[in-house]
């Protein structure tokens, strides 16, 4: 579009130099008119340099007319072809401004498009964070109660195999005098196994401390007294007024002087003493403190 204004104003100028040009001969010709009228006339027949004069002045007015006539046709043609190149101009204008115009359009048609399509995705990337929230709490679900079945199924098989066990286990009472007449008998493994078969299928009744006693009597007769003390602190803990807890605290006490421990084998003692004072019990672990305790230096 600038290339096709400058080219208009090119021609303007031109067409401006035409007339400028076709005044400037009429100036010339008025001109040679009155030398001729002036300073010829006189001497017309004497002068042949005025003759010849005379007649280059014509030829070189009719030379000026042809080119006059000449630049006139030109310029007629380039005025026509500036109207024409005028013309186009206006269109090609007409044209790029319909153009610009159908441009500002579809960008901002498009800038609106983008902008939905961008709400579209951030509509779709939040729901897709809530299901994935959702996801999670669903597998978390899943996890928990499959745990859940995991572990009912595990414990009704223990359950059913507890109930089969019982079922064929002996009755508490003959189960207990088995293992108590295997003890008192030094029959010291079979009367564990009957000790711990009692504790398996009866462990909530007075009797199971009583097992639990004498297992860790066997343990305490073996040397084992780090078992012993074990099985002896299970009376004391959950079959506190049972009759054999002041024997399981005594013989605990024992078992920690034995493995070096005295400090807490003789608190152990110090406790039956307070918890019991009139009983056996009692009296030996007086006597077994005496035999512990440094003997007084006598004073002079």
């Amino acid at each position: 579009m600038n290339r096709g204004f400058s080219r208009w104003g090119l021609d303007a100028q031109r067409l401006s130099a035409s007339n400028r040009l076709t005044m400037k001969f009429n100036r010339i010709q008025l001109v040679l008119a009155l030398f001729f009228t002036v300073t010829i006339t006189p001497a017309y027949a004497v002068n042949k340099d005025l003759v010849e004069l005379q007649a280059q002045v014509t030829q070189l007015q009719q030379q000026m007319t042809q080119m006059k006539q000449s630049f006139d046709e030109r310029m007629g043609v380039m005025k026509n072809l500036l109207e024409q190149n005028t013309d186009a101009a206006n269109k090609v204008t007409a044209a790029i401004n319909g153009l610009q115009a159908s441009i500002n359009k579809q960008e901002q048609d498009r800038a609106g498009q983008v902008d939905q399509i961008s709400g579209q995705i951030q509509a779709l990337n939040d729901t897709m964070d809530e299901l994935k929230v959702r996801l999670a709490k669903l597998n978390k679900q899943f996890e928990d109660i499959s745990s859940a079945q995991q572990s009912m199924a595990a414990q009704q098989a223990q359950a059913q195999q507890q109930a089969q066990a019982m079922a064929q286990a002996p009755p508490p009472d003959v189960l207990y005098n088995n293992a108590l007449r295997d003890y008192n008998g030094g029959k010291n493994d079979l009367a564990v196994q009957e000790f711990n078969d009692y504790i398996k299928f009866y462990p909530n009744t007075d009797l199971a401390g009583n097992a639990y006693f004498y297992l860790a009597e066997v343990q305490f007769k073996a040397g084992d007294y780090a078992k012993a003390v074990a099985n002896y602190d299970l009376v004391l803990q959950n079959f506190p007024s049972g009759n054999k807890a002041a024997t399981a605290q005594l013989k605990k006490g024992y078992a920690l002087l034995e493995l070096g421990k005295e400090d807490e084998g003789t608190q152990e003692l110090k406790h039956v003493i307070q918890r019991y004072p009139r009983s056996n019990e009692a009296a030996q672990a007086r006597e077994r403190l005496r035999k512990v305790a440094p003997p007084t230096p006598k004073s002079h």
